[in-house]
């Protein structure tokens, strides 16, 4: 070996043990479980802390700890109490945040369940939630404490783990993305066919770029999760199913909108299995689906555009991608005097760090429509996977940002 691929082997070793030793400085391989519940209307919302656990084993990043690829609806943030020092971070969009812009929010206080995982910490640490609107201003927030050693701290996933099916293994399952299905309104008898849907999900995924030439850093499995009835429920029909995670059409009286409200009940599923990132996977022929950034995301199976939903679907969940299509103007998302966080999406405002190397190649353009609405937010393309189903590819922006993501997850 030369001597300057001598020194770059030893660089790398290095690079790996610095990693392995902060991580190790101030968490084990283990996961803190933190249940909260956020609540309140369009006026004022609370985060209250609700339940803590501990999970056997840590499925996340071990590097770039501090940093946030996204900006997200929200963002969690671990410091060591002994230093103040920040050691974790974390964002997230949330079910409860999208309901606080419809009409109901407006007259009515609602609570909604929400669970975040990160590395178990070896002291005590100070943990701050917040919450933040469409122009990015901070609406909510809270601080707590947790001490590891607090004896009400309910382990989980100890003994009891829901059955699961390794579908695919990574090349490093220490430094990979954990991906797991969750089966939902398929009974006992039917989890050869929800094998066999979770399996064409994978293989519709990994048929795109970039996740087709980075496919072996994913790890996958697929949850075993009984329900006690088969179907989905379809609340405008008057059908309403006894189902794993209670998932049901309708979500904000919204036909096609798919969606659960039990996340925790989703988590305790999960407990015990190597899992980060969820893709739940509904029994029903319904066209339907939805994705929420760093929580979860669901797909009907049994029609002719699952493949392209769950695919869609995945670019909001794992990817924090924006719909790049449009509605009209009414009750915007997204200002004139605030930057989109989703990457792939932009109000001029604050274009720096997106697209403009793509710019500059002739690869992407800024093309007026996106974000649900027709004037003042851009995207990177005339068409791609996040604008319609008919779409075979992401688009080039798309592609970028969710290829940035996966390093940012795998990387060192």
């Amino acid at each position: 070996m030369s001597k300057l691929l001598c020194a770059m082997a030893m660089a790398l070793i290095a690079c790996s043990q610095a990693v392995a030793q902060r991580f190790d400085t101030f968490f084990r391989d283990s996961t803190l479980r933190l249940d909260y519940i956020f609540a309140g209307d369009a006026s004022r919302q609370a985060i209250y802390v609700d339940e803590l656990g501990l999970n056997p084993r840590w499925h996340g990043r071990r590097a770039r700890l501090g940093e946030l690829p996204l900006g997200g609806n929200g963002r969690l943030t671990v410091r060591d109490c002994a230093s103040g020092e920040v050691i974790y971070r974390h964002s997230f969009s949330t079910l409860f945040q999208e309901w606080l812009l419809t009409a109901e929010a407006k007259t009515v206080a609602k609570s909604f369940e929400n669970v975040f995982l990160v590395p178990w910490p070896k002291q005590p640490v100070s943990i701050t939630v917040e919450l933040r609107d469409s122009h990015d201003s901070v609406t909510a927030s809270m601080t707590h404490t947790v001490n590891p050693a607090d004896i009400l701290i309910r382990r989980r996933g100890f003994s009891h783990v829901t059955p699961y099916k390794t579908l695919q293994r990574a090349a490093d399952t220490t430094r990979c993305i954990h991906i797991a299905y969750v089966a939902e309104g398929y009974r006992a008898d039917e989890m050869d066919a929800y094998l066999d849907d979770a399996q064409a999900a994978t293989e519709a995924i990994f048929a795109h770029e970039p996740f087709r030439r980075l496919r072996s850093r994913f790890n996958v499995v697929a949850v075993m999760s009984p329900s006690e009835d088969s179907g989905a429920s379809c609340p405008a029909d008057g059908v309403w199913k006894s189902t794993a995670l209670r998932s049901h059409f309708d979500t904000f009286y919204s036909d096609r909108y798919l969606a659960t409200l039990s996340l925790k009940r989703l988590h305790d599923l999960l407990a015990g299995t190597p899992y980060e990132h969820i893709i739940i996977l509904v029994n029903t022929a319904k066209y339907g689906g939805g994705g929420i950034y760093n929580s979860y995301n669901l797909s009907y199976t049994k029609g002719d555009d699952f493949r392209p939903v769950v695919v869609h679907e995945f670019g909001h969940s794992f990817g924090g991608l924006g719909d790049e299509y449009e509605y009209g103007d009414g009750d915007p998302m997204y200002h004139a005097d605030t930057e989109p966080w989703e990457p792939n999406l932009t109000t001029k405002r604050d274009f720096r760090g997106k697209w403009e190397n793509l710019l500059r190649q002739g690869k992407a353009a800024l093309i007026e429509g996106g974000g649900y609405q027709q004037k003042g937010v851009y995207r990177g393309a005339a068409d791609c996977r996040m604008r319609t189903n008919e779409v075979p590819d992401f688009c080039p922006v798309c592609q970028q940002a969710l290829e940035r993501m996966i390093e940012f997850y795998t990387g060192e």
